[in-house]
């Protein structure tokens, strides 16, 4: 499992930096430009701190990987971030429109590649985590 957690922290720093490219692909100054200014500086912070959050989880699991897999602390830290991505998961399904996404080709790729990362991370960090009731 050390090797899976390196690779999903290898993901999560990647999904992190994509998240730089968010403001200009989704045309936020245009898009936020009619909402009041703390929404549209909500957008952006909460935007910014969330990839430093996945640019963090995705460092610690590259770092640290046997101490995650090899501690109770770690394999608890590690039950933590897989119960944030079931949920994360389930707001793949449930949080979004399906008005977003079907019938349009890209966007289809695109929910269904989230939700197999969403799947992988989940995976990969409750097998991990459901291991601290084991010992």
């Amino acid at each position: 499992m050390v090797l899976q957690l390196k690779l999903v922290g290898g993901l999560l720093v990647l999904l992190a930096l994509v998240h730089a490219g968010f403001p200009r692909y989704f045309s936020w100054a245009a898009e936020l430009r009619t909402v009041s200014l703390i929404n549209r500086q909500m957008m952006y912070i909460h935007t910014l701190f969330l990839a430093v959050a996945l640019l963090l989880m995705g460092l610690l699991c590259l770092s640290s990987a046997p101490e995650l897999t090899g501690t109770v602390l770690g394999r608890r830290v590690c039950l933590g971030l897989g119960l944030f991505w079931l949920l994360r998961l389930l707001v793949q399904f449930f949080g979004y429109s399906a008005a977003l996404w079907r019938g349009k080709r890209f966007e289809t790729v695109v929910h269904v590649l989230f939700i197999l990362l969403w799947s992988y991370l989940t995976m990969v960090f409750l097998v991990v985590g459901l291991e601290v009731t084991s010992n």
